[in-house]
């Protein structure tokens, strides 16, 4: 069986971009949303991706972008993957295949129920992943909460193209969420955090390296 690997979102600081590197992980993650207390400008961006080298993804985080935004975290901040977070249709992956030809496209599902998991295969021509996140309360910022979804909805479900898990994993409780899921990418942001949006290099070593073990 594949290996699991893991991607540190919402990173912010040379220190943390380099422990995230340094411990194994196979994505770092730059949060572009300025409701966020991850988000950062391109040039803040542009000065942490220098610093990743090209086996690992560097993966812009945003929410129902206009183009200029997106334009700057590719252009400027030096992704080459964008996550979308927000309420965007499957007609906006492929605006941006289109217009980003090389560039990777994942689209996070927020579940609550097993109903929820259906909305997948509306992205299945346009996606290369789907990332299931934790539904979030009306109002609220749209994932990084540390929330957490019933695992148990993915049991027995056919996805429909390769997929990721996220919501509320930290170094408890990530080998029991790969073993109970099946999923092969694991994605943290809250988890390896002392607080919202201050990332902790001891956590994100700890994280990563029970990951490797996995």
């Amino acid at each position: 069986m594949q290996r699991v690997t893991a991607k540190i979102c919402g990173l912010s600081t040379p220190e943390t971009v380099d422990a995230a590197i340094g411990h194994g992980a196979s994505h770092v993650g730059f949060v572009f949303f300025p409701k966020s207390p991850r988000n950062l400008v391109a040039d803040q961006a542009r000065a942490l991706t220098l610093r990743v080298p090209p086996h690992v993804g560097k993966v812009a985080v945003l929410v129902d972008p206009d183009d200029a935004l997106v334009d700057q975290a590719i252009r400027i901040g030096g992704v080459d993957t964008l996550q979308l977070h927000g309420a965007e249709p499957a007609e906006r992956l492929a605006a941006l295949r289109r217009q980003y030809p090389g560039v990777g496209l994942w689209k996070a599902i927020p579940v609550r129920t097993r109903a929820d998991l259906a909305a997948a295969a509306h992205y299945q021509p346009v996606a290369d992943l789907i990332l299931y996140d934790a539904k979030t309360p009306e109002g609220s910022l749209p994932g990084g909460m540390g929330l957490r979804f019933d695992w148990a909805l993915l049991d027995g479900f056919r996805h429909p193209q390769r997929w990721a898990l996220s919501g509320g994993i930290d170094a408890g409780n990530v080998a029991d969420a790969a073993r109970r899921t099946g999923a092969r990418l694991i994605d943290t942001s809250s988890g390896v955090e002392n607080a919202p949006g201050i990332k902790d290099v001891d956590k994100i070593a700890a994280f990563l390296q029970r990951v490797a073990t996995l």
